[in-house]
């Protein structure tokens, strides 16, 4: 469940994860004819299903592969929820989904927002396409903004060479990490999305009649891959604890904003026999959740607390709590801490991810009694998340 503690001290965080989502930020890959990759398993078995969508791709027979990343440096910042007044202007970013993609972008404004009441100005550009970042950040850095956030992994060569060619504006970054120092006038800020995405598999695990549950994952990367190996993990877990085996299928639909192809997919999955589908696709996830509203099963939802979306069919939401970050790496800029060439990542430990408050509202009280023991594992170090396909494997010995 979602930890926010009046004030959680100044935390230094030891070891940063390799780039995350849900965060769900990208370019979207239009395609009248998707493809996307599926892949089934179970605990000891894996075998390959169709996709979807008509003509499958060819099948992945492991979890996503990730490319290697090396560990940035991470510094302490103090979250509270009652930060004092500030000043300053900041804007951002959004990514292709659009503000109100009921997801990872709009979870970024409303942390914003929540800083506009304390003092500071905000504003946002949307964009369409990615060819529309460049332009957008020329247009914020010319309103000589204090502080511009880019949101999503999709914006960071955008952003790093918005940077260099500003080298006193001062950038943040939602979901992409930065080596120590690199870019002295860019912030990096994380979330370790494995560790909700286990919960909500775990949950899963025990909520399934079927013993068969899926993921739509919006895009591959190691920021992306994090969701499914945290999914397969928790799954796994949860499935261990039962003395049962559960499959696990997942598809990659390239695209953070066609909800048609999200439906279309789910819709497969959910006739396919899966009765929860988790997704971390962004607005082409809330076909997702269309799906399992039409064919009265579970969906898992991402970022928000998506319950609101299909009160009856969404079981539960793997929080992002983008909002936080935006609100609390914002202010702490402004307040004058040089979190420049600097990664802050958010956790457990730190509110930043959680499951939804909603849980309770389907999820008996002995499930949500369990999986929360399994959050102060984690947070304990008793559990250690997978967030790489080798990982998971490892985990699943």
């Amino acid at each position: 469940m979602k930890k926010i503690s009046k004030i959680l001290a100044l935390m230094l965080i030891m070891a940063m994860l390799s780039m995350m989502v849900v965060g769900c930020g990208g370019g979207d890959k239009p395609a009248e004819t998707p493809e996307p990759a599926e892949t089934t398993e179970t605990a000891e078995t894996e075998e390959t299903t169709e996709p979807a969508e008509e003509e499958p791709a060819e099948p992945v027979e492991e979890e996503p592969a990730e490319t290697a990343e090396e560990e940035p440096a991470t510094v302490p910042i103090a979250i509270t929820d009652d930060f004092e007044a500030v000043e300053g202007t900041v804007a951002m970013i959004t990514d292709v989904g659009g503000i109100n993609d009921e997801s990872f972008n709009q979870s970024s404004w409303n942390g914003l927002e929540a800083l506009q009441e304390r003092g500071a100005t905000v504003s946002f550009i949307e964009s369409q396409k990615e060819a529309d970042y460049e332009p957008n950040l020329d247009t914020k850095i010319t309103e000589g903004n204090d502080l511009i956030w880019g949101v999503g992994f999709m914006m960071k060569g955008a952003v790093e060479e918005a940077s260099l060619d500003y080298p006193e504006q001062k950038f943040a970054l939602i979901d992409d990490f930065w080596d120590d120092g690199a870019l002295p006038n860019v912030t990096g800020v994380t979330f370790a999305a494995e560790e909700s995405s286990f919960l909500v598999g775990y949950i899963a695990s025990y909520m399934t009649e079927t013993d068969r549950v899926g993921l739509v994952l919006g895009m591959e990367s190691p920021t992306m891959n994090g969701f499914t190996n945290g999914y397969f993990a928790g799954v796994h877990y949860g499935a261990k604890e039962q003395g049962k085996e559960i499959q696990t299928d997942y598809v990659v639909i390239e695209s953070f904003g066609d909800s048609a192809l999200g439906k279309a997919t789910a819709n497969k999955m959910f006739s396919d026999g899966c009765d929860i589908v988790f997704h971390a696709a962004g607005g082409a996830g809330i076909g997702v959740i269309e799906a399992a509203k039409e064919m009265d099963k579970w969906a898992i939802g991402v970022d928000l607390d998506q319950n609101y979306l299909a009160p009856d069919n969404v079981l539960t939401s793997a929080l992002k709590n983008v909002n936080v970050a935006t609100e609390s790496v914002s202010a702490a800029i402004l307040r004058g801490e040089d979190l420049g060439g600097k990664t802050v990542h958010f956790g457990l430990v730190e509110g930043g991810v959680g499951i939804a408050p909603s849980s309770d509202k389907h999820v008996p009280a002995d499930i949500l009694a369990k999986t929360a023991e399994v959050e102060e594992k984690i947070i304990a170090g008793e559990i250690v998340v997978p967030k790489t396909a080798e990982g998971l494997e490892e985990f699943k010995k």
